[in-house]
């Protein structure tokens, strides 16, 4: 698995010098996501270079460096530490608490008439408290982000991210959930003894087969809206990517045949939405034979990873494994999306050097672009559920906003997130009216 590494290098500000440490650093067969000059002072130019390197990399390239004459390794970095340092979100208040009075009237004795009134009114809680605009963010640790079952406190970090996210890109407050409890009647007591704090549940990296269960449980028993965002969050943005892909390419998504590699809550989560989509022919392939039932069950048709690549027109994998697919099995004309992270598949670039039509990785095609929108848009309309209308809403407004030589737009563009969030909405009232 490869994780960011960052290294700090001075250089001698001379033409060529920095060259030569980036020629060691392709010698070595990596490729550099981030330069940044930190200082320049006394002839001499202070670099961050960020690398992403696996268990396997030979770290002697710091001594080739080092070995450099214009050119001196000064050590690794803590840049991503330090963004993490004392947590990434915290909780402010909503107005300036500068006078008695106003602490009198938030808080004792007038806190106490707002009370009352929900108490005689339960509904005025969505007017008088911010339950509307505040998120649980659950998970037991199952399933973390690539890393598999490392426990829910080793998790946090990815749902302060979350939170972060939701609190940046819509304006709405995420509250980190973590469970011990694994056994799925257990996390669903757990989540339904707490849930009246909240507008709505973002189930967050909760392992398959459980996470189906837990979540269809949850939808049964809450009118509020639940989602396991490693679903529907995924299957909406890669569901934007095909749509843009195969317009762009002269072809019917509907039509296409789609290959599906990997049933896991990701790829479970592509495959139901497809379908309902209208996407008539889907393979699937595990190696679970249980994630083979449930994608039956689905209408999709099971297969093997080499049938797949034999017959599909689009491939889409979710499986964790890096390089499953070998480049050689690309067919001219292939639309490939390798969602894994933080390796993907089939390395993009070797997709397309084997004719595919459009290749993409986990990192630009990312949840981010969903989830934001979904859950601001399903609470500003009161929203009981999530729909595949809703979804289906934001996957078509996410492919609509993307520029014209990329499959989606950029995850850091607010009004994205903000049309997302329109679209959804109005989606919601439809159904509701209906």
């Amino acid at each position: 698995m490869k994780i960011p590494e960052i290294i700090i290098v001075e250089t001698v500000h001379q033409p060529g010098s920095l060259a030569k440490v980036l020629q060691v650093i392709g010698d070595a067969g990596l490729a550099i996501e981030h330069l940044t000059a930190l200082r320049r002072e006394q002839g001499r130019t202070l670099w961050e270079i960020t690398l992403e390197l696996d268990e396997e990399t030979d770290r002697s390239l710091y001594e080739r460096i080092d070995q450099l004459p214009n050119a001196r390794f000064i050590g690794k970095s803590d840049r991503v530490f330090n963004r993490h340092r004392g947590g990434k979100i915290r909780t402010i208040a909503s107005l300036p608490i500068n006078t008695l009075q106003v602490l009198r009237d938030i808080y004792t004795p007038g806190v106490a008439r707002v009370c009352l009134a929900i108490q005689a009114d339960p509904e005025r809680a969505h007017e008088y408290t911010s339950r509307d605009s505040t998120i649980a963010i659950v998970t037991n640790g199952t399933a973390i982000l690539g890393l598999g079952n490392i426990g829910a406190l080793a998790g946090l970090p990815v749902m302060e991210g979350k939170a972060a996210l939701f609190s940046d890109l819509v304006g709405l407050s995420g509250v980190p959930i973590l469970l011990r409890e694994r056994e799925p009647q257990r996390v669903i007591e757990t989540i339904l003894a707490i849930e009246m704090s909240f507008g709505a549940i973002q189930l967050e990296d909760i392992a398959a087969p459980e996470c189906f269960e837990i979540e269809a449980r949850l939808r049964e028993r809450l009118e509020k809206p639940v989602m396991h965002d490693d679903q529907h969050g995924t299957a909406v943005v890669a569901l934007a990517a095909l749509m843009n892909a195969t317009q762009r390419v002269g072809r019917s998504l509907r039509e296409s045949v789609v290959g599906q590699i990997g049933l896991g809550a990701a790829g479970t989560g592509i495959v139901r939405l497809l379908r309902a989509y209208g996407v008539a022919r889907v393979l699937g392939t595990d190696r679970d034979e249980r994630a083979m039932e449930r994608v039956r069950a689905l209408g999709a048709e099971a297969a093997s990873l080499a049938q797949i690549m034999a017959v599909a027109d689009i491939i889409v994998a979710t499986t964790g494994v890096k390089n499953l697919i070998p480049a050689s099995a690309v067919r001219p004309g292939q639309i490939i999306l390798a969602l894994s992270n933080p390796d993907p598949e089939i390395d993009p670039l070797a997709a397309m050097q084997h004719g595919a039509a459009f290749a993409a990785d986990g990192k630009g095609i990312n949840n981010v672009l969903a989830f934001p929108g979904l859950f601001k848009g399903a609470l500003a309309a009161r929203a009981r559920a999530f729909t595949d209308e809703m979804l289906m809403a934001a996957a078509r407004t996410i492919a609509h906003l993307a520029l014209e030589q990329e499959l989606v737009p950029d995850p850091l563009d607010r009004t994205v997130h903000e049309r997302v969030a329109a679209a959804v909405q109005e989606a919601a009232r439809r159904v509701h009216a209906q």
